[in-house]
Formats: structure tokens, C-alpha cells, sequence
């Protein structure tokens, strides 16, 4: 996926490259961000962490996860991993925003923009998203891209101690 600018004034979605660590540390280190996100995104999210990020997904061929960039500074990431046997044509998507960048438009354009890129670069038929109950702004970032809630799995999930409920979302491609 080449660089896509999205509406929202200074907004981007961008490969990841070498020399995002910095801003990718920044933005992830925040408990606000980590609480939304499953357990394999660190926190407390250090240099280290960005840096093996960075080396993992700049190698991916073809890439499936990238930066959100606002004002040049990556500020955030979405991707989709493909899934695999029977599940082939679905992809699960995932996405997260640096708190000072919340509430503009961001997550939604770039959601759309990766959806879009999905459909077109892969044999996909499905695109799908796992949401945390106490995660309304995510819920609505995925309607306004065109997902619809398939379901609601009941206590499904644990996290910070918690178990709790999740929200399963999904785009298909008629």
C-alpha cells in the first residue's frame, strides 16, 4: 500500500520505516491506548519494543500493517492479518490512534482507506474486528467505515484483570 492521504488535514496512512521508533514509543506508551488492545501490545511500550516492531513489519512481503502518520509523525498503526486453511478470504483487521489524536476522523478515514486496500490487493472476501465492551469509540469507528456488529461474545476476553465482553465486526465483500 502506497501512501494514502486521508481527509483529515495532515493525516496519512504510510508504510512503517526506519526512523518511526521515536514517535511510535511516544504515541503506544499510554495506558489509555494499551488498555483498548490485547496483550501482545506491551506496556509500559518502550524504544525497544518500537524498534522490534518496526524490524518486524518493514520486512513483511507484501506488508499488511501500517503507520497512521499526522504531521509526518507516526502516530499510530493499523493492519489486518490474514487468516488461514478454511479461513482464507477473511482477514481480522486491528487498529489504534495516540490519544492527543483521538476524536478527529483519523482512525475512521484510515480504516477505510486499509479496508479498501485489502479488498483490492487480496482475495479477500471478509474483514473482521474483535472490539472491547468498554470501547464505544472503536465500535463506532468500524460503523462509519461500513462494518456491522455479527455479535457479541459473552465474556470473552480478559484484560488488566478484567474479563468482559467482546464485539465482533465485520465487512463483507458481496
Amino acid at each position: 500500500m502506497p501512501l494514502v492521504d486521508l481527509p483529515v488535514p495532515g493525516a496519512q496512512v504510510r508504510p512503517w520505516q526506519r526512523g518511526d521508533e521515536t514517535s511510535l514509543a511516544r504515541h503506544a506508551n499510554n495506558r489509555n491506548v494499551w488498555i483498548n488492545l490485547t496483550d501482545r501490545f506491551p506496556h509500559p511500550y518502550t524504544l525497544a519494543d518500537a524498534e522490534r516492531w518496526i524490524s518486524r513489519v518493514t520486512a513483511q512481503d507484501p506488508p499488511t500493517h501500517f503507520a497512521i502518520a499526522v504531521d509526518g509523525d507516526a502516530a499510530g498503526g493499523i493492519g489486518f492479518e490474514l487468516q488461514e486453511d478454511v479461513f482464507r478470504r477473511s482477514a481480522a483487521l486491528g487498529f489504534w490512534l495516540g490519544e492527543a489524536h483521538w476524536g478527529r476522523g483519523i482512525a475512521t478515514a484510515a480504516v477505510k482507506a486499509v479496508t479498501a486496500h485489502a479488498f483490492a490487493a487480496f482475495d479477500l472476501c471478509r474483514l473482521f474486528a474483535y472490539v472491547f465492551e468498554r470501547n464505544p469509540a472503536s465500535m463506532r469507528v468500524l460503523e462509519k467505515a461500513g462494518y456491522m456488529c455479527e455479535a457479541r461474545l459473552r465474556r470473552a476476553a480478559t484484560k488488566d484483570g478484567r474479563t468482559f465482553d467482546l464485539y465482533l465486526f465485520s465487512l463483507i465483500k458481496e
